[in-house]
């Protein structure tokens, strides 16, 4: 492999064309292998014939996954993942590795990377991968930061084109066989909580994709985004154009709201904060009242990250129709599938987004094809009566 390895540690280092691209990935992983996970037996003999393993990208190879923080959703999503395209996940968890026991960040990035093909990295603060990615000789993704939280959004995004139909009155729900990414209409998305790293990248995500943002969080400034956060929202103009609302008051944050969005109150290091938070945050539940008092589309929909608390959201919205978080979390799997393949196992995120090889190229190319081998036909068939003429006239 030629070149410095592609990491990924928020999606502000992406273009419109490289997050598209992971995206159509995504969809394009999840047609093809979800029929390999069906129960034995359930496919047709014409279905069953047709099946096609998705890329071994990762065939031979580990991809390191650095755990300072417990997880649910990221550690089903990377392992399976792994698998999916040949791979191995490796857990290592603090207390299994000597990382800031008896060795620095930079050994342990160099250590790790002579023997595995890539590092998923869930640290506490981001200055950890940063340092991690100085150092290291293979990819890093981030699979959580204080700052970042890059494949969530990822997820989010999938799961919102996948619904696109909700948004569009009469419109049809996607063919599940195709391997296209959906269209989505630009949405005003509605984030009701604390600015933390889901936020952030969302913040230098949404706007650049026509959506725009509305956020409501206390008034304290530790509930604001930071400056390192901000300092990229505005480097890629995201703050113009009416592309984030920001406020106190939730109520307002939902006016006119297709999705709704909220986080934890209290992120994994804060639980001394607990009572202060709560109160904070009174009024910032998530419940069908709001929605309606704040003036939401009628038919908003709603989103969590998980894992999700009652105060923050109640059962009613949480487990209704309007609830998308279970098919949000399933997609984590298929969005760390794609940035597997892309980043840790082809180094290809430098691409510039679209496909290398699509219908209408092959289309068009078969059609090149066609065409010289009838002209190479009319050719030997030209040149077969020349020679029938000249024997005739001899």
């Amino acid at each position: 492999m030629a070149g410095p390895p592609p990491h990924l540690l928020t999606l502000a280092d992406l273009t419109v064309p490289q997050i598209h691209r992971l995206l159509s990935h995504s969809v394009a992983l999840k047609s093809t292998t979800h029929l390999w996970l069906r129960p034995h037996g359930s496919l047709s003999a014409k279905r069953a014939s047709a099946l096609r393993m998705p890329p071994q990208s990762l065939f031979l190879k580990t991809v390191a996954l650095l755990f300072s923080k417990r997880s649910t959703r990221t550690r089903l999503a990377s392992e399976t993942a792994a698998a999916m395209l040949g791979g191995r996940a490796l857990f290592l968890g603090r207390d299994d590795i000597q990382l800031g026991v008896n060795e620095s960040p930079r050994d342990t990035a160099r250590v790790i990377g002579g023997m595995t093909e890539g590092i998923f990295a869930r640290v506490g603060d981001h200055s950890e991968i940063e340092e991690l990615v100085k150092w290291s000789p293979v990819p890093v993704v981030n699979a959580l930061s204080s700052l970042w939280h890059p494949t969530q959004i990822l997820a989010d995004l999938l799961t919102l084109h996948e619904h696109a139909h909700l948004f569009t009155p009469g419109a049809s729900p996607p063919d599940p066989k195709k391997k296209e990414l959906p269209a989505l209409r630009p949405l005003t998305i509605a984030y009701v909580g604390d600015s933390a790293n889901v936020l952030h990248d969302m913040l230098v995500t949404y706007p650049r994709l026509g959506h725009k943002l509305r956020v409501a969080t206390p008034a304290d400034p530790k509930y604001r985004a930071p400056p390192a956060v901000w300092d990229r929202v505005v480097e890629l103009r995201c703050d113009r154009n009416d592309g984030i609302w920001w406020g106190e008051d939730p109520k307002e944050a939902v006016r006119g709201a297709d999705v709704v969005m909220t986080d934890t109150w209290i992120s994994m290091g804060q639980e001394a904060e607990a009572e202060q938070r709560y109160k904070d945050f009174e009024g910032y539940q998530v419940t069908e009242e709001l929605c309606r008092e704040g003036g939401a589309n009628p038919e908003w929909k709603f989103m969590h990250c998980l894992p999700r608390k009652k105060n923050e959201v109640n059962d009613e919205v949480f487990y209704g129709e309007r609830s998308l978080v279970f098919p949000q979390a399933d997609n984590r799997k298929w969005t760390t599938m794609a940035v597997f393949d892309l980043v840790i196992g082809k180094w290809d995120l430098e691409k510039d987004g679209r496909p290398r090889w699509t219908k209408e190229k092959r289309l068009k190319e078969d059609e090149k094809k066609a065409g010289k081998t009838a002209e190479a036909a009319a050719n030997a068939q030209a040149a077969k009566a020349a020679a029938e003429e000249v024997a005739a006239n001899n």
